[in-house]
């Protein structure tokens, strides 16, 4: 999927590949509005939904499930949860309808609810499941239909076994697959301890790409640091990052400058959250409150001083029915108070 866009500096076209760089889907964090503010810092990174399960689209409040923050919002992918090849394949076409940009299947989540679905991870161990569920994604909708997984599950987890479900799915019309460079232990451990615990293989993503270089292979897994991410763009083509854009969003600021475009402009910490002004305004004016909102932004200023003030004033004044627009802006001078440096970008 590549895409072509102006640059505000010179107005020339660039073109890039958006799956260079990824903001991970996060259950509960990167929804609407976590999109909106991480958009403010980044013009070209690939932005996620949190994961929506194809039952609760068919059924659900889609405008609340799939609305967008606007559309300044793009590149953005929508991440689908399921296992009924026919469900998927209707809700990636409503998907596509409210205009997202890819389909993006999860089958690397190994939480017991989502196994007790059938979603997730344990679909590893199905390969021509996923490939049927991939191939009547792809026939109902023109947009990318790619695929999130592990290098493996359980006892399922040899370089044999990543190869041969790669091997399944591709032909079935999946020609970019996100690779969390981990195996799952779908009894035994949780979610978080399944990010945490089993070992992190980068170089068996990166001999999947050496394997398979017509296809698009981004790694993801423990990386924090833009550092990071370059050195794995000496291996593969694109890398996502979660937990580390969520909580100390800034670095999201360099990404455009370092990975797409040497002359974009680096928003400083300030312009970020001006940015989003109009965005709360209008969520406010719709009966929406502040924290739903600005919970995204407290690790705005991470690493700098008086970021601790700045959370603190957020978490404790944001919650309440009165809050409003003022109170992100009492936030911010509270921030940024004896800080000049803070006005540019670093």
């Amino acid at each position: 999927m590549f895409s072509s866009v102006s640059t505000e500096r010179t107005g020339k076209s660039v073109f890039y590949q958006p799956h260079r760089f990824c903001v991970a889907p996060m259950m509960d964090w990167t929804d609407r509005h976590c999109r909106a503010f991480h958009r403010q810092l980044t013009r070209h990174a690939l932005l996620f939904t949190e994961m929506v399960t194809a039952p609760a689209i068919l059924h659900g409040d889609r405008q609340r499930l799939l609305g967008m923050s606007g559309e300044g919002e793009h590149p953005v992918a929508l991440q689908l949860g399921g296992s009924d090849p026919a469900a998927l394949a209707e809700a990636a076409a409503i998907g596509e309808g409210f205009g997202y940009d890819e389909i993006n299947f999860n089958v690397g989540c190994p939480s017991d609810r989502v196994q007790e679905g059938r979603f997730g991870a344990c679909l590893m161990a199905e390969p021509e499941l996923v490939a049927q569920c991939v191939a009547r994604m792809q026939a109902r909708v023109k947009v990318p239909v790619t695929v999130k997984c592990r290098i493996g599950i359980d006892d399922q987890d040899s370089e044999g076994d990543l190869q041969r479900f790669i091997d399944v799915v591709a032909p079935a019309g999946c020609r970019t697959f996100i690779v969390h460079a981990r195996k799952a232990w779908l009894q035994g451990l949780s979610p978080k301890q399944n990010r945490e615990i089993p070992p992190l293989d980068y170089a068996r993503v990166y001999r999947l790409k050496a394997a398979r270089p017509e296809l698009t292979i981004v790694i993801n897994g423990g990386i924090a640091t833009l550092e990071e991410a370059a050195a794995h763009l000496a291996h593969v083509d694109g890398v996502m990052l979660g937990r580390a854009a969520y909580q100390t969003p800034y670095i999201l600021a360099e990404v455009d400058r370092r990975f797409f475009d040497p002359g974009a402009k680096v928003s400083t910490r300030r312009e970020a959250i001006e940015g989003i002004y109009p965005y709360v305004e209008r969520h406010l004016a719709s009966g929406g409150r502040l924290n739903n909102i600005v919970r995204h932004v407290l690790g705005l200023y991470h690493g700098v001083p008086r970021a601790r003030l700045f959370r603190r004033h957020l978490s404790e004044n944001a919650p309440r029915s009165a809050a409003g627009l003022a109170t992100l802006l009492e936030a911010v001078a509270i921030a940024e108070a004896s800080n000049p440096q803070l006005a540019a970008a670093e």
